[in-house]
């Protein structure tokens, strides 16, 4: 019944979720800046693809391990002028080249990937010297009284969204595994408090500064 629940219902339920006009308000603000050859981390069903600028992006690598959230994004890749390859495997073991990046993309995807360490690990290899890992995620919020919900919760919300984590703090995952955030924003964007407080920005592996 739980492959069940997994295969046919949760992804229907993450593309509604991750499709409301809030959440594509903050990926409104991110995406664009994205410039080159593109990963996209946990593509899913391809919400962030109205926002690539075809003038600026030359190639999207659709790091998705779920293909069942693929065939949903059908629609959204076939509108798309800028060519979109599918990468059907985990963040934790990415199959491209060090240095091949010019731009990381990870929209509310840190919350569910397994190993956070390893994943960022191979970000940082495949992105180049001058590359750019851009953010949008949702996570621990700063009330005491909305976090402490957020930890009673979080049990069985991660058992029935796919890996969800409530209570993850994109900056300090970003910060602890060797990145620097060079811009951020924090808040909360409408609907339910406990799943609405986001992190989103800049970050640069901490070797672009290393001569």
């Amino acid at each position: 019944m739980m492959k069940l629940y997994q295969r046919c219902i949760l992804p229907k339920l993450v593309n509604a979720s991750c499709g409301m006009d809030s959440v594509a308000q903050e990926r409104a603000k991110v995406v664009p800046s994205a410039s080159g050859r593109v990963l996209d981390v946990g593509f899913g069903s391809g919400h962030n693809v109205p926002f690539y600028h075809r003038d600026k992006v030359q190639h999207v690598w659709a790091l998705e391990p779920s293909k069942e959230m693929w065939e949903l994004a059908q629609k959204n890749v076939g509108n798309c002028a800028i060519p979109i390859e599918f990468v059907n495997t985990s963040a934790e073991d990415l199959p491209l080249d060090d240095a091949s990046v010019d731009t990381a993309v990870i929209t509310f995807t840190l919350c569910t990937i397994p190993d956070v360490p390893r994943a960022l690990e191979q970000i940082s290899r495949v992105l180049k010297k001058d590359g750019r890992l851009l953010f949008v995620e949702h996570g621990a919020a700063p009330e005491q009284n909305i976090l402490r919900w957020q930890q009673r919760l979080e049990p069985v919300w991660t058992h029935l969204a796919g890996g969800c984590h409530l209570t993850r703090r994109a900056p300090d995952l970003l910060e602890k595994n060797d990145f620097q955030i060079i811009d951020l924003t924090t808040g909360y964007i409408p609907g339910w408090k406990i799943d609405s407080f986001i992190y989103s920005g800049t970050a640069i592996p901490n070797r672009t500064y290393l001569s």
